[in-house]
């Protein structure tokens, strides 16, 4: 690719030429670098964007749940109908919030949750960095009230408020996980779901409301924003998350190809830019995929590692950042949730539910450590979505092993195949599909032997 691009540049003028005093635009491998650059930042933030659009703002649309500032709750687990992020957990049934920070910050109220159930509140902005948590391991299981300010907000917190949580961005997604200990418990989940509150800050405190924020005219979200019209979406997106110094010399630079916020962005004409360009979008994805699947270390097939966290977590490495949003969006810090990802055997092999069956068995002493529960999900290979089966299980999780077969030894076996492997062992059988196969394992409030290394997930294996 670099090859490519500098057998043609070596052809041609590498700056145009401009006045005296003016900035001379940029060569063609200098506008290569920034739009992969640029295409790498961009990737996980355009992710967030459909899901809140989808979510939010297309009413139109099947993943429609409401408007901004209203938490809206699935009294079911997540199933292949949905389709807005991927490798979506199947475990806990959601509460989503897109919180609108302009004029206000909001007062978010959860109830009391018994010390047996976990459950957790994410906090994201919309650069995707997860800037704070509520919920069983972070604030305990007691009730209260806590605050979200926005990046523009100056005032006094009012009596109240446990904590005060500060986004970098003008909207914030939080995520609700409440876990259902069994098909029967869903009625006490949304009992519990129904105690999660909202109220902007003025209602909070019974104050005079400020000036509501302007009316934004949103882009509607296309396949092109993951591709030609990426840097299209980034402009907008930036008017939504003010500059911070971290990002100052990074933003200057990708302004050099006419990215900046709120400014409309073409892409060059039939022209050398416009195929180095192209070219640059592309190399980035490409990146990112690479990176996904070298998250972490391998381990027995899994990769093992943290792929999310604040601003600080990632330090400046937004192609992890872009491999995390490709390997899931909007995913929690290790302290919270560790995700093994497999798509390999034990011979290395990609997975694939046409060729083989599999098996993962755990010993007797060595399920996944946890404070919480642990699952290990399927997903189909090509799209990383849930996959439609005959029995409608799409995971298997430790609340379940009550209803498992268990082996002489004490350890479990779980059967991962496309077809039915038969009334004795269907159990223990997690549906696969007739294809390519990614598995994630998740282990919520991992101990810290999950953390340090210590213990390794237990391989998959070739059954036949």
């Amino acid at each position: 690719m670099r090859m490519a691009v500098a057998t043609a540049a070596a052809c041609l003028t590498l700056t145009t030429l401009a006045p005296a005093g003016a900035r001379a635009e940029p060569g063609l491998l200098d506008r290569y670098d920034i739009a992969k650059e640029a295409y790498v930042y961009a990737f996980p933030m355009i992710a967030a964007y459909k899901a809140i659009y989808q979510f939010n703002v297309d009413k139109k649309n099947s993943q429609y749940k409401g408007p901004f500032n209203t938490i809206v709750s699935d009294a079911q687990v997540f199933t292949p109908k949905d389709t807005a992020i991927v490798t979506p957990n199947s475990d806990t049934p959601y509460s989503v919030l897109t919180a609108d920070l302009r004029a206000e910050p909001v007062v978010l109220c959860v109830p009391a949750v018994e010390k047996s159930r976990y459950y957790s509140v994410q906090l994201v902005d919309l650069y995707t960095f997860n800037y704070g948590y509520i919920g069983s391991r972070a604030t305990g299981s007691d009730a209260g009230c806590y605050m979200i300010a926005g990046p523009g907000w100056k005032g006094e917190t009012p009596a109240g408020i446990a904590k005060v949580f500060n986004s970098e961005t003008d909207f914030s997604v939080v995520i609700y996980r409440t876990q259902l200990l069994n098909p029967g418990d869903i009625d006490n989940v949304k009992k519990i779901q129904a105690q999660y509150t909202i109220q902007t800050l003025h209602e909070f405190a019974k104050t005079p409301a400020p000036k509501p924020a302007p009316a934004i005219k949103w882009p509607a979200f296309s396949a092109s924003a993951f591709k030609e019209d990426a840097f299209s979406y980034l402009n907008f997106l930036w008017t939504l998350t003010p500059p911070v110094s971290q990002e100052t010399a990074l933003r200057a630079r990708f302004g050099e190809i006419g990215i900046k916020a709120g400014a409309p962005y073409k892409l060059p004409g039939l022209s050398d830019g416009k195929i180095v360009t192209l070219l640059g979008i592309k190399k980035g994805y490409e990146e990112i995929d690479a990176r996904r699947d070298t998250i972490g270390k391998s381990e027995n097939g899994w990769q093992v590692g943290s792929a999310f966290g604040n601003r600080a977590f990632y330090d400046g490495d937004y192609t992890l950042r872009a491999a995390a949003a490709l390997a899931g969006i909007f995913g929690n810090d290790a302290v919270e949730a560790l995700y093994p990802m497999a798509k390999t055997d034990n011979k290395d092999e990609k997975l694939d539910g046409s060729k083989h069956n599999y098996t993962i068995t755990f010993p007797a002493d060595a399920y996944p450590p946890v404070n919480a529960f642990w699952s290990v999900t399927m997903y189909d290979g090509k799209t990383q979505l849930l996959i439609e089966n005959p029995i409608n299980r799409y995971l298997i999780n430790s609340p379940m092993l009550s209803d498992m077969k268990k082996n002489p030894d004490g350890s479990l076996t779980i059967y991962v195949q496309h077809d039915d492997p038969g009334a004795d062992k269907q159990s223990n059988w997690l549906p696969a599909p007739d294809g390519p196969i990614y598995m994630v394992m998740r282990l919520y409030w991992p101990k810290p032997e999950a953390l340090d290394g210590t213990w390794k997930p237990a391989s998959i294996v070739q059954a036949n």
